[in-house]
């Protein structure tokens, strides 16, 4: 399965089989397209594989993705941290799926999950799974702190409403 993400809206209106949202930031639009077919355009597209996924893209529902860039040498040890992840974010209320993404033409992952709403979201925020989740971060067991780093640059997370599925 591979995902393509490019900054404009309606970029797969029609075409290869697959899913397409397209996702409405505050400061931004773009189209999400999964599938299995193999695409040469439209130019621009970031394209991806999934490493991970749980769950149905859909539309009707709150996008956050993670956006975290990885340095060529940590790539095994990041994708092994979300090969063991504890998988408790699915059951929590509201969510939809979670989509881990390999960049196939640069280095920044994007952990993809979708929510019923926004409240869902932050509701998962301030649970017990996300805690346990995320309870090595700034650890010494922590992969971000690991010697060398593997993180050419912070990570950072943007959301989306999800306005338009097409199947």
């Amino acid at each position: 399965m591979v995902v393509y993400i490019h900054n404009e809206i309606g970029a797969w209106t029609a075409g290869p089989e697959g899913t397409v949202l397209m996702l409405n930031g505050e400061q931004e639009q773009r189209s999400l397209l999964e599938t299995n077919a193999e695409l040469t355009g439209p130019d621009g597209a970031e394209k991806y594989e999934v490493l991970d996924g749980v769950g149905s893209l859909t539309g009707d529902s709150f996008a956050v993705i993670n956006n975290i860039p990885v340095t060529e040498d940590g790539r095994e040890a990041f994708e092994e941290r979300f090969r063991n992840r504890a998988r408790m974010v699915e059951s929590e209320p509201g969510f939809v799926a979670i989509r881990v993404l390999r960049p196939l033409n640069g280095d920044t992952y994007r952990i993809l999950t979708l929510w019923g709403s926004e409240a869902d979201f932050k509701a998962w925020q301030s649970s017990k799974a996300y805690e346990h989740a995320h309870k090595k971060r700034q650890t010494s067991q922590g992969i971000d702190q690991q010697q060398p780093s593997i993180f050419p640059r912070p990570s950072f997370v943007t959301t989306y409403r999800v306005s338009v599925s097409v199947n």
